[in-house]
């Protein structure tokens, strides 16, 4: 299997990396080479050509009672494989209009971004020329003296504050905890504490007394302890990023137990901030 990005603007004559990965039963791409490929889009046209050899980062060492795999050995990339063939069939020159698409969609960064393109525009052409339509979507109206091209150049160098939302990412599988810089949390106590319990076995052999009539018998005996750590009644109060973290390193918890931690302040109204489970 042969894929690839086709980027915006793309020319004819232009290369672009190619990622190979194997569909079948082979063990390593290792030291291949890529056959002559046509690439073909949703439209069933081909749009480019890609050959060359394959670069895999992945190695497999096996021997008759031991095997050694780093990395995926059944996926590399051809790194500028593909030629472009033909041509995308959209011209930027002949838009009336400007869409910019914001990564994160926001409504405050959105109307930053229109004020900060207004500004501009106010001392350029005299006249607002950005509106936001929602909170992904900012339509730039083109002026007529204006050059699409470098219109889109000074706009891609204005600067804007953006507005950040308040996230707490959770990965319960590596204990990975990333805190936004705008997460807040309210007065709040917190405790945790952990119950263990270990079960022990460990049976007995009873011998019969001497010259009796007596059989061997084993006596079962099972030895429970359980053992229940944890703090005192801690207060934790996030007005920042830093009180934050320190009023949970002040708990004394592995990641683990922040998560659960974090999980419960969510759940008593006192997070301040979205928390995303992944």
């Amino acid at each position: 299997m042969v894929t690839a990005n086709l980027p915006a603007f793309a020319s004819p004559g232009s290369r672009i990396d190619v990622t190979v990965s194997s569909l079948g039963d082979a063990q390593s791409l290792r030291g291949g080479t890529l056959v002559m490929t046509s690439l073909t889009g949703a439209d069933g046209q081909i749009y480019a050509v890609a050959q060359g050899s394959v670069v895999v980062s992945g190695f497999n060492a096996q021997g008759q009672a031991a095997q050694v795999t780093e990395g995926v050995t059944t996926a590399g990339r051809v790194p500028s494989g593909a030629i472009i063939e033909r041509e995308l069939p959209s011209k930027f020159k002949d838009s009336v209009n400007l869409v910019l698409q914001l990564r994160n969609p926001d409504f405050s960064t959105a109307v930053r971004v229109a004020d900060v393109v207004n500004a501009y525009a106010n001392r350029t052409f005299g006249q607002g020329i950005a509106e936001p339509r929602d909170s992904e979507e900012i339509v730039v109206q083109k002026p007529k003296s204006a050059d699409l091209t470098r219109l889109m150049a000074d706009i891609e160098n204005l600067v804007v504050v953006t507005d950040t939302p308040a996230k707490v990412v959770v990965n319960e599988r590596t204990g990975t905890v990333v805190i936004g810089a705008d997460v807040k949390v309210s007065r709040v106590a917190v405790s945790y504490g952990t119950l263990t319990v270990q079960v022990n076995e460990t049976p007995q052999v009873i011998q019969p007394a001497p010259f009796s009539d007596g059989q061997t018998a084993v006596q079962p005996q099972t030895d429970i302890q359980a053992q229940k750590t944890g703090g005192a009644l801690n207060v934790v109060e996030g007005p920042d990023l830093q009180t934050l973290v320190a009023g949970l390193n002040s708990i004394g918890v592995k990641p683990d137990g922040i998560i659960a931690i974090l999980q419960g302040i969510k759940s008593a109204g006192a997070l301040q901030a979205e928390l995303v489970l992944q």
